[in-house]
């Protein structure tokens, strides 16, 4: 008899988010560089050689658990933002949707926000989807101001879209670390600081020190 291991058969899709779920595990405790393949095969219950032969050495892997968690969000983002919706209503659907991942997939956001930013190559790879996020969020701001019969320059609506989206981001990481806390009511709290501090912004409300 052979006391080699033996793996059911699983469909291949099945099997490579079994393996991208283990290796988002390990490497929101372990961090990149301390993360081992050993520890995310015994994680999945599978052999090493097969994480390799479905997903690549740890940098591809690594990617793939990126690709995979923010295409996770994007289309969370994208399925509740609908295009016909209030500009209020589209960028509360959106928050929601967003908090909703995070509080859904807290390993996914550690890897995410707080793994990736600091390593090279993968750094560019976060840049590159925060960037398509900035350009929906620009996007429903000037779709809100147009509305209403108002344009602002191009400039003014990237550096707002980069505000609101940083401080979600500062939030988002709050609540992974948090987690007794309600994913909706923190969109709720977001809201409030994003449309009536963002809204009051684009209608050319500003402040000024009093002094020089």
């Amino acid at each position: 008899m052979s006391s080699a291991p033996s793996f059911k058969r699983l469909p291949r899709a099945v099997r490579e988010q079994q393996m991208l779920d283990a290796a988002v595990r390990v490497f929101s405790r372990r961090g990149y560089h301390a993360a081992s393949m050993d520890e995310i095969a015994e994680d999945a219950g599978i052999s090493k050689p097969m994480v390799y032969a479905y997903l690549g050495p740890k940098e591809e892997l690594f990617v793939a658990c990126l690709h995979r968690e923010g295409t996770r969000m994007m289309e969370a983002i994208a399925g509740a933002a609908a295009p016909g919706l209030p500009a209020d209503e589209r960028l509360w659907r959106g928050l929601r949707a967003f908090f909703g991942v995070v509080g859904a997939h807290r390993d996914g956001w550690a890897v995410l926000y707080r793994q990736a930013r600091g390593e090279q190559p993968f750094a560019g790879e976060l840049a590159g989807m925060r960037a398509r996020i900035v350009e929906v969020v620009a996007g429903m701001l000037d779709h809100a101001l147009r509305a209403e019969g108002r344009e602002v320059g191009e400039t003014e609506l990237e550096v707002v879209a980069y505000a609101l989206v940083g401080a979600t981001e500062s939030l988002a990481d709050w609540l992974a670390d948090h987690p007794e806390a309600d994913p909706e009511k923190t969109a709720t709290r977001m809201m409030n600081a994003a449309w009536l501090g963002a809204g009051q912004l684009l209608h050319g409300a500003t402040w000024r020190p009093t002094t020089p």
